[in-house]
Formats: structure tokens, sequence, C-alpha cells
């Protein structure tokens, strides 16, 4: 069996002390840059993949996977509607909803509004609002009581607390005898929810179904009925296929059409992140190409010797792909094990930060999340590690050919 003696070399002469210590420099520059940036490739798409994850979760732990709504105006027959629905075997949840705009009035504090009219019973089954409430009850939104739940910062924001009372006010125009006047109704604030995103926290309040329904003088018609699916991802083929089974014209609608463009965005910047962040990599990396020129100027005579001993320029090229992917292994290896170790102590490293610092980098004001999620991936790791040592392996090439084809006579004349 042929001794791969270009393995052995190319090994020694990345042990070997050499007399130019810039080029040791230099080589570990190299393993070091590759290393910090497959550590900042794989820690920055982990936070990126638990973010999205994170804004899925709690985006549709409060939307919905998919509704079904009337095509014009109101939906009256929605209890038929439901029950269709209920067929599909994999629908979990109907609830029905109404949805509109709103006006909070306390003393001269305002702040507008999103408002949803639910049944609290089956709102659970298709939310997660019942986790998240802070104070009160979702159970005390009761027919005719008029109560309301608000989200923590409208809550903080217009000084409220379980108990106090509020306005709240409709663009519906009432006609009065003093003229028309915009519709108002007073509610007593019994509950406060969190869910750690600035726009339900700060945008949402939720009134029962019948409350809302006399507000908006509807009767028994609500906005449509929101839906949960046994898997999420499979919306848009379930959202057909209720389109073309309900009995009647309605507008079904899913997840990724109403936030397409948010996670298209979010998506879109992982990819751009993952491009701008392999250039440190490809510098990384193609330092080594200025190692290698300088290794081969200064083992000349070596590699003079060895092709008078017999070696083949592509065992001479060999040698020094070796010596040149040692490095570019070795930086994806320290790499990937200080990437990997990050990625999953984000969540715990950035609060220390924050509380040694006295910053907070995620103000709620601006980010819809205020905390660091990570998802470290198993196939983004392989990813980045393979394109660390495919970038490595590249940058070899030049070097190892210019070796190649050194003449034994030109590199001993001086010798």
């Amino acid at each position: 069996m042929r001794n791969p003696y270009e393995l052995f070399a190319g090994l020694r002469y990345t042990r070997a002390k050499r007399r130019n210590h810039f080029i040791s420099f230099i080589s570990g520059a190299s393993m070091v840059g590759i290393a910090i940036g497959v550590t900042a490739l794989i820690t920055v798409l982990s936070v990126m993949n638990g973010f999205e994850q994170e804004l899925r979760e709690r985006i549709l732990g409060m939307a919905s996977h998919a509704t079904i709504s009337a095509y014009r105006g109101q939906l009256a027959d929605w209890r038929h509607v439901a029950d269709q629905a209920r067929i599909n075997p994999e629908i979990e949840a109907v609830a029905p909803y109404i949805e509109g705009e709103g006006m909070l009035r306390i003393g001269q504090d305002l702040s507008g509004t999103l408002l949803r009219g639910i049944l609290p019973e089956q709102e659970i089954a298709v939310s997660d609002i019942g986790d998240h409430i802070k104070s009160g009850s979702l159970e005390s939104l009761r027919p005719g009581t008029y109560n309301i739940v608000l989200g923590w910062e409208l809550a903080q924001t217009l000084g409220v607390a379980p108990g106090d009372k509020i306005d709240l006010m409709i663009p519906v125009a009432s006609i009065t005898p003093a003229g028309v006047l915009p519709r108002f109704r007073r509610f007593t604030v019994s509950g406060v929810f969190r869910v750690g995103m600035y726009e339900f926290d700060r945008g949402l309040v939720l009134i029962h179904l019948a409350d809302a329904q006399a507000l908006y003088r509807m009767g028994d018609g609500v906005t449509g009925v929101r839906l949960k699916l046994d898997d999420m991802f499979r919306a848009p083929l379930v959202a057909r296929e209720l389109a073309e089974t309900l009995d009647g014209v309605y507008y079904v609608n899913d997840w990724t059409r109403s936030h397409a463009n948010f996670f298209r965005a979010v998506a879109t910047e992982k990819i751009v992140m993952f491009i701008i962040l392999s250039l440190i990599v490809a510098v990384a990396a193609f330092n080594i190409v200025s190692t290698l020129v300088m290794v081969v100027q200064d083992k000349q005579a070596d590699i003079a010797i060895l092709r008078t001993l017999g070696a083949r320029p592509r065992s001479i090229m060999a040698i020094f792909m070796v010596q040149g992917s040692i490095i570019g292994i070795i930086g994806t290896l320290l790499g990937v094990i200080g990437g990997v170790a990050l990625a999953l102590n984000v969540e715990t490293l950035v609060p220390l930060i924050e509380a040694a610092t006295g910053q907070q980098f995620l103000s709620p004001d601006v980010y819809y999340i205020t905390d660091l999620p990570s998802e470290l991936k198993a196939a983004d790791v392989v990813r980045i590690a393979a394109l660390s040592l495919a970038l490595g392996l590249l940058s070899t090439l030049y070097p190892a050919w210019r070796a190649s084809r050194l003449q034994p006579a030109e590199a001993l004349r001086y010798e």
C-alpha cells in the first residue's frame, strides 16, 4: 500500500518552527479569523432562527392560523360555518370573533386600540391568551358585565388596573338630540395580559362577544371565525380546502398571507446576514494564501530536494494543500465549538451583560421582542462548517500550484 508521504510532510511543515516568525503570526491570525467568523455566523443565525420562531409563536398565539369571514359585511351564520369547519380533521378548534378599532379614555388620557370581541371559553382553544394573563382573569369577560381586558403596556400608559373604570369609544356614529356623536360605553378593567410583543401589549383590548355585538349593533353576527390547525404550516392547503367545501361564498385567509411580508422580510434578512458574515470567513480564509506564498518562498530548497528525489509536482502541491487545509480545519473546529457554546448560552449571557452595563439591548418601544432567543440548528452548523472548509481548501490551490511549478535548478542556484 502506497505511503501517503504528502500528508505526513504537510503535517510536519505545519508543526515545524519557522525561521520567519511573521509566517507563524499570519497563520495564527488566519486561524483566529476563521474561528471568529464561524462563531459569529453560527451565533447570529441561531439568534435569527430563535427570533423567527419566537415571533411566529407569539404572533400566531394571539392571531390565528386561519380565519373565515363573510365576503361582504358581517358573518351572520357563523355557527353553521363553524360546524362545517370542524368537519375538517386538521382543524383543532374554532372560535368566533368581532374586530374593530376604538379609542380608550380615562380622564384626559386617550389611546387608540384594536378591539376584539371573544367568547373566553372558545378563545383559549385557538390562542394562548389564557397563558399570558398577569392580573385578573379572562373568565371575568361575561355577557352584559361590560368588562375589558387590556394589554400590559396599554394599562401602564393609561395608569389603570383591574377594578378601574374606562371609557371605550368606537368610530360608529350615534344620533342624539345633541347631534351626531361617536358611540361609547364605560367598561370595567377586569384583567391585564402581557404577551411580550409590544404590538399586542400596547394595542389590543378584549371584551365579551355579546358586549361587542351590542356595542356595534351586530345582532347575532360576528366579523368571522378563527381556526387553530394541527399543523400551522399546512394552513394554505387547509384554507384552500375550506374555500372549496364551505356552503356559500366566504373569504378564507391564513397566516402565511396575512403576515407574509413580515416573515418574508425575516427570511431575507437571514440570507443577507449569512452572506455578509460569510465575508468575514472568506477574508480570514484567503489570508491562508499569503501564508502559503511565504511558506513556499521559505521552503524553496526543501521543494527542490524533494523534486530531485523524484517527487511529482502533484505531490508537492498536495503537501502545501495539506498544510493550508490544517489551518482552515483548526480554525473551523474552534469556530464551531465557540459558536455552538455561545448559541446555546446567549439567552443567559445577554441578561448578565444587560445587568452589568445597565442597558437594555432590545427596547420594547422599538422591537417586537424584548429578549434575545436562540435556536441552534444542526443544518446551519454543518452548512457553515462546510463553507469554511471549502474556502480554506480553495485558498490553498494557487500557492500549492506555484510550489509544484518550482524548478529545482532555480531554487538551488543560490544555495
